[in-house]
């Protein structure tokens, strides 16, 4: 498995090469109905929470499960 170092908004991370990328393709968040992600006071407070959690600690995280997903 191959890893690599970049910056990503700024801060210096590490991925896997073949996963680089790809999170919106595996996110749940990315095909419901909740996510508005240019106005952050209507998007899924759950989605808010995770992607203030990745700013805070320099993480992207795909969401795999969701008991409130709502299919576009």
């Amino acid at each position: 498995m191959d890893f690599e170092q970049y910056k990503h908004h700024g801060t210096d991370v590490w991925v896997r090469k073949d996963l680089k990328g790809k999170h919106r393709d595996y996110c749940l968040c990315y095909q419901c109905k909740k996510l508005y992600i240019e106005d952050r006071e209507r998007n899924c407070p759950i989605s808010n929470q995770i992607f203030g959690l990745c700013v805070r600690e320099d993480l992207v995280l795909p969401v795999w499960e969701c008991r409130k997903f709502e299919p576009i």
